[in-house]
């Protein structure tokens, strides 16, 4: 299985998940010239145990393997990925307008692969050569700001 393929399967469980938390998964992998947008979810905004508005998640998956040196890939979100990653979400918002009026964030998913599951993870699922297992290690709610 590719680095490629691993980071697919990272994204499709993050999208399970997100879905399993009311989220709507509008976009997957949205792509323009200035960098790709992984996710683009929409929800809503929880304040003191109540939903209130609507928002708009752009969410940045790292999916990592054992054995990382990169903090599985929260790292690898480097000042110049971050201006990527907003000014890849104008671009969307623009080329969205509809969507342009919601309050958005930038979250990052941080995905691991292990050989049996992992106690504390938010969630995981075995992949298809029966022998590994991806971990959704944390979910971090507007971790880059603009």
């Amino acid at each position: 299985m590719s680095n490629q393929d691993l980071g697919i399967y990272g994204e499709q469980l993050v999208e399970t998940w997100l879905t399993q938390q009311g989220w709507s998964i509008l976009y997957r992998r949205w792509h323009c010239r200035w960098g790709e947008l992984d996710l683009v979810a929409q929800g809503y905004n929880a304040q003191g145990g109540k939903l209130s508005s609507q928002l708009l998640a752009f969410v940045e998956v790292k999916t990592r393997s054992r054995g990382n040196w990169d903090l599985d890939g929260l790292l690898s979100i480097t000042p110049a990925k971050q201006r990527k990653l907003w000014k890849t979400a104008r671009l969307f918002l623009t080329r969205h307008p509809h969507l342009a009026q919601l309050p958005c964030r930038l979250d990052v998913a941080l995905v691991s692969c292990h050989t049996q599951p992992v106690s504390g993870a938010k969630t995981y699922r075995k992949l298809s050569d029966g022998q590994r297992y991806l971990a959704l290690q944390d979910y971090l709610v507007n971790a880059i700001e603009m």
